[in-house]
This record gives C-alpha cells, structure tokens and sequence, in this order.
C-alpha cells in the first residue's frame, strides 16, 4: 500500500490503536496548557463569533454590507481595507490609481469611518479590523469616532491585526522597516493596556502564512516564532507579561484536511502555553492561545465554484472541532470576485448550520481521545519545535526573516504543493480531476473606478474645511514622538480628531523611519 502523507510531510498509517498515544488523556480543558480548550465548557457556554470579513467601494456601501450582514445573524464585524489604506495613500495618491475601494474599504480620513459605522454603536459591536502597517492609524480612527458616540473606552472591544512579521515574510503590505514597525507594535500595546484594556491589540497571523503556501506545520512554527518575537519586544519595552499577554490573540487558516487541521489548532494552543510561561507569564490567562480563524481563500477555486460550499463547511467543522473563539467563512464565489450578497449569506449560513444543527458544539474537545487526532497532534507538535528551533538559532524571527529562511520555506512548500496538482499526485476535484466541459456563468461583484473621484473629492472638501494650521501642528507632534521615543499614539489621535488624513500620517513616520525595500 503507498504511503499517505498530509501536505506537511506527515505520514498518516492505515490504522492507529493505544500504541500511537500510550499516554492518557488527563488535561481538563481550560487548564494549563490548554490542549482541549480555553475554557472549561467551551462553546456549551458560550458559541464562537460569527464574523464575516466585508468591506469594499467606499464607506456608504461597506456600511449597508454591515447592516445586512448584522441583520442576517452576524455577532461581530470584521473590516477589509482597501490596498490604499493598507499601505499608507490617501485616495489621491498617484500610486492610489486602479485600487481604491477594490479588495476593500477606502478609509482617508476619520470622516470616513463615521460613515462606515454610521448606526452602529461601536460599544455593542466588537470588530476586528483586518490592518497592520497602518494599525495604528486606524485603530485611532476607530477610537476618536467611539469617543464622538459617548462610548466608554473601558467597554471597547475588538481587534487589530497588527502583525507586520508575517508582511515580511508572506504578504507585503508593510511600510516601514522591521524595528521601528516594531515600534509602533509595542507603543500600541501599551497605551491599549491602560485606555483600552478589553481590547485585542495584536491578531498574530498564519493566515497569510498559509495563504502564501506554508503548510499546517509551518503555519504555527512561524507564527508562534513572531508570537514570541511581539513578547520579546514588549518585555524589552518594561511591559508586563501578565497584562499584555492577555490581549494577545491569533488568527489561523482552516484547510480541508480535517484531521490535520484539528491537530494543529490543538498543538499551537498547548506549545503557546508552554512558550508563555518559559518567558515568565504567570497568570494562566496570560498563557491562552485564542484565536479566530477564516476558511482558506486559497483553496477556493474557480472552477465550479460552487464546489467550495463544501469546502467551506469542512474548514469550519475543522476550526469548531478545534477550539476556536471566532470565525469567518468565505463565500463560494471569491475566487473570481468579493463574494456577492447571496454567497456571504451562504458562508454565514454554513456557520449557523454547524452551531445549530451539527452537534459539533455540543461537546467539548469532541475528537479528544482519537488515536489518530492524539498521535496527529502529538506530530504537528514536534514538527513545529523543530522548525522554531531553526529559527532561535538564528536569533528569531526578525533575523530569520531579514535573512530570508521563512520566505525560503514558505516558497519551496507552494512549489511542492503546485507541483503536486500538476502531477495529479493532488487531486483538486474539478481542477485536475471530475471536470465539465462547460460550466454556468457565476455572477460577480465588480467594483466601479469612479470610486477613486469620490473618494478625492471628499479629500478636497475635507482639506478645505478643517483647520489646516491645527493639523500641521498635530502632525508635527506626531513627527516628534516618532523621533524621540515617546508613545505615538496620543499624538496620532489627536491629529486623526483634527481631520489628518491617513496618508498624512503615515508620511510623516516615512521622513523619520524611511521605508523597507523587501530583497
């Protein structure tokens, strides 16, 4: 019989009895370290969000996207950027042409964002906000428009991305060099630790990891290593591990090897743990892995696309029967477009269906005990120590990366993968086996260019309307802060309340700290 791998290498036997796992199972759940969960009842308490990822054109429209989606059932908000704002250019920027509003929402100026969440009480609402160069641009944004609402900042909650590691490594959309980007991390997490303390401060990625052709293995080797790099910075910086580390949270893939998938959230959660704790967290909530995770993008195919429902309900059975604490699930049609009002409705659907009628999370840890599920774990586990090991030895994961290994390994695995399609060694079903000769047309969401003319035209009236000699001066102090040390964001509050535009600010840190040219 030949031998069965799963895309990270590991041998799967045709059978697994008590001699794979001789060990028992004794951990309870919500326990250190947390193999079986973060909390002890897990989802009989308390369901996973419901997010899905929107945002697109301009505020107007990602705003009724919101409504809908909160009307259909949505617990949580979850906002896309356009590439613009992802990279630091107001919509008038030259190098703004052909996408603003594209693969996300246009957000210049704090205008801007009192539109997007128009009606929508940000007390009541957690969002997540899918940013990192700008993350600090944007979450003070999101702060002046819950102060304009009367909002209590102690009452606040959400996340920011925020992990600019893994842009070097797999994704690109970075601005400033590794330190200062750093930085600006760190500055983040300490004002949020005293003005917005239920507040995630950092969504640490292997989506993006993963997106870029890592396998499931390295997918947590690599974000756990950037994991540990954010905490080395911050205690660096005199924070407390015990305060800081309890905003840490995660963002994963799911892919459609289940097992595998299920196995790895378990492992990442367990060797997170144990990382914490050898850095000096003592408080067990200082040590939880928690996470969201989005169903893979990547597996999504464009080929009859409709294939990818079921897809999609694998990858959210392997996030639930793994422990997560939020989840976004795509819509069928994104690999030719941002996902149509019916296909969102049928992502968030798939969701629901699993909650409600699957059984799923009627237990805790449902797979707890398997064999198989134990050894598999047990497996991603060791692999991914090897992996971090390789990256400590060449002092973390800023030097790994400024040397290139994890771009390295991320490249060779896509090519291995690619090849393995090619092959036909990996059957992709109505990609390279079970085709149609013809299929139906799908219809897509398409977004207009005029977007960019709006968007530049609220630009005019915005800069002819504010106080144009208070925004110089917040920017200056913004520009002082970055050079001499002090935290920014105060200052970058200030200015994005005196109607400083994204790319203003975001220049400003360019004349201190330069910009990162990857090799």
């Amino acid at each position: 019989m030949k031998p069965l791998h799963t895309d990270s290498g590991i041998e799967i036997k045709p059978l697994y009895t008590q001699q794979d796992r001789p060990s028992p199972l004794t951990e309870p759940p919500g326990e250190f370290p947390f193999t079986r969960g973060v909390q002890p009842d897990m989802y009989r308490g308390k369901l996973w969000t419901m997010r899905q990822y929107a945002g697109f054109s301009t505020a107007e429209e990602s705003n009724k996207r919101y409504h809908y989606l909160l009307s259909q059932g949505v617990m949580g908000l979850s906002v896309a950027f356009d590439l613009p704002t992802q990279i630091g250019y107001d919509s008038d920027h030259a190098l703004a042409e052909g996408e603003v509003g594209k693969v996300g929402v246009a957000i210049d100026s704090l205008e801007d964002i009192g539109i997007l969440f128009d009606g929508i009480r940000l007390e009541e609402v957690s969002t997540s906000m899918t940013i990192n160069a700008t993350a600090y641009i944007l979450l003070s944004f999101y702060v002046a428009q819950a102060k304009r609402q009367g909002a209590d900042l102690k009452k606040i909650s959400g996340t920011i991305q925020n992990d600019i590691l893994k842009e070097y490594a797999a994704r690109g959309t970075y601005i400033y060099p590794p330190k200062p980007s750093m930085r600006i991390i760190t500055d983040i997490f300490e004002w949020c630790s005293k003005e917005l303390p239920k507040w995630n401060t950092i969504s640490i990625s292997g989506y993006h990891i993963r997106e870029a052709g890592s396998t499931a293995v390295q997918e947590i080797a690599f974000t756990l290593s950037n994991g540990k790099a954010y905490v080395q910075a911050a205690l660096a910086k005199g924070l407390d591990i015990n305060v800081f580390g309890k905003r840490l949270s995660f963002f994963f893939n799911a892919h459609n090897n289940l097992f595998e998938e299920v196995a790895k959230f378990r492992a990442a959660r367990r060797m997170w743990a144990r990382m914490m704790k050898d850095l000096g967290a003592t408080d067990p909530k200082a040590m939880m892995l928690r996470f969201h995770t989005q169903t893979g993008g990547s597996t999504l195919t464009a080929q009859q696309p409709l294939n990818n429902i079921s897809r999609v309900t694998i990858q959210t059975l392997a996030a639930v029967l793994g422990g997560t604490q939020s989840l976004h699930t795509n819509g069928y049609d994104e690999a030719l477009s941002l996902p149509t009002e019916e296909a969102a409705r049928i992502a968030l659907r798939t969701q629901q269906v699993v909650a409600f009628e699957s059984g799923a999370p009627d237990t805790v840890d449902p797979l707890a005990g398997s064999y198989f599920v134990e050894a598999l774990t047990d497996e991603v586990e060791g692999k991914a120590w090897e992996l971090i090991g390789q990256i400590d030895a060449l002092g973390g994961s800023v030097p790994a990366i400024e040397q290139g290994f994890i771009q390295e390994a991320i490249a060779r695995s896509a090519y291995d993968y690619q090849r393995g399609i090619e092959s036909g060694e990996k059957i992709i079903v109505g990609v390279n086996k079970f085709t149609v000769d013809k299929e139906s047309p799908v219809p897509g969401f398409r977004i207009d260019d005029s977007i960019r003319e709006m968007q530049s035209e609220k630009l005019r009236t915005l800069r002819a309307r504010r106080n144009a000699v208070a925004v110089a001066g917040c920017l200056e102090r913004v520009r002082q802060c970055a050079t001499d040390g002090t935290n920014l964001m105060p200052a970058v509050i200030e200015s994005v309340e005196a109607y400083a535009t994204l790319g203003e600010i975001a220049d400003v840190l360019r004349g201190v700290y330069g910009e990162y040219r990857g090799s």
